[in-house]
């Protein structure tokens, strides 16, 4: 499912993100990603959604080596991946549901068929009933679970998370937490970045801790 190979990201004047990182994840496994701040567990996340590129080494998802993909094809693999990253990215001139409704726009998504994914996902994160809303009227807590809604909108196989819980108040986090570990029990490939290690540690088949760049044994 994920396979990286002796992955290193190096940024000017030659300071390595990350350093000879080799791991796998199968598919459906949940995966905690760990480290100090500045570890490299952004940049880890950003080169499987090929928002980066390696500087060398290999990084596979399903087979597809991610990191030479032409520009066309960026969106076909964003589609099979759903991306939480701290900087949501909600758009704030739409409300709720026309936040999630982008990515299958994009796709090109029948527009009655689009509206119920849109719902069902926004029913799945407990935002139904603000679909209406605009962002600037939802709570932090509310923003992330938007934020989740508009990535799992396209049901994708695996989902990618930068620090979710980060910035919530603790019963915020264990209910983002449990919205996580649902999508798991169906099925979904989980990897996500954060410090909150007992909120997620149900379920987990590994945890990669990162250390300047290179994965710690």
């Amino acid at each position: 499912m994920i396979r990286f190979e002796h992955v290193t990201r190096r940024y000017p004047p030659g300071i390595d993100a990350l350093a000879d990182v080799s791991f796998t994840v199968a598919s459906g496994e949940l995966v905690l990603l760990g480290g100090h701040s500045g570890a490299g567990k952004t940049t880890l996340l950003k080169l499987l959604a090929a928002i980066e590129r390696p500087t060398s080494g290999t990084v596979l998802v399903n087979g597809q080596n991610v990191g030479a993909l032409k520009r066309a094809a960026l969106p076909y693999l964003r589609r099979k991946l759903g991306l939480v990253f701290q900087d949501q990215k909600l758009l704030f001139d739409r409300n709720a549901f026309e936040n999630v409704m982008l990515p299958l726009a994009i796709a090109g998504f029948p527009p009655k068929d689009a509206a119920k994914r849109v719902r069902a996902a926004l029913d799945k994160v407990g935002l139904l009933a603000r679909e209406k809303a605009l962002p600037i009227a939802l709570s932090g807590g509310e923003q992330q679970r938007l934020a989740i809604a508009r990535a799992v909108v396209s049901r994708p196989g695996i989902l990618l998370a930068d620090e979710p819980t980060a910035h919530l108040d603790p019963e915020t986090a264990r209910d983002v937490a449990a919205i996580f570990h649902d999508f798991h029990q169906v099925g979904v490939t989980i990897l996500i970045a954060t410090y909150d290690d007992a909120l997620f540690a149900a379920g987990a088949s590994q945890r990669l801790t990162l250390s300047h760049g290179k994965l710690s044994s």
